[in-house]
């Protein structure tokens, strides 16, 4: 299994509605994103804006390119563009860059 983790800025004025938004994910993403292999997938938003992102798969640009096949994705993504700063004209989940892991307790 594949540990990612990744790092996005969320606009600081648009922090509350970022939150909502994702204490109400619809239904049809939450079910792609399980059919297409995010497992254990969280978000943490820093006040901020930091956002540091964390999932596992067992092949994380499969993952990413199962997302991009889904319609909810390309819909998703449209409606969360212009909460974050510096995708320079990037979707979020096209500016995802993993982390290096340097260190994992078992």
């Amino acid at each position: 299994m594949q540990r990612v983790c990744f790092l996005l800025k969320v606009r600081q004025d648009r922090l509350a509605e970022y939150r909502d938004r994702h204490a109400a994910v619809w239904p049809e993403m939450l079910e792609a994103l399980s059919a297409t292999g995010w497992h254990n997938y969280s978000l943490f938003l820093r006040d901020d804006g930091l956002l540091v992102g964390y999932l596992e798969t067992d092949d994380f640009e499969a993952a990413l390119a199962g997302m991009e096949a889904t319609d909810v994705n390309a819909r998703w993504q449209a409606q969360m563009s212009p909460f974050f700063e510096s995708l320079d004209g990037s979707r979020p989940d096209e500016a995802m860059r993993p982390l290096t892991e340097v260190f994992h307790l078992a």
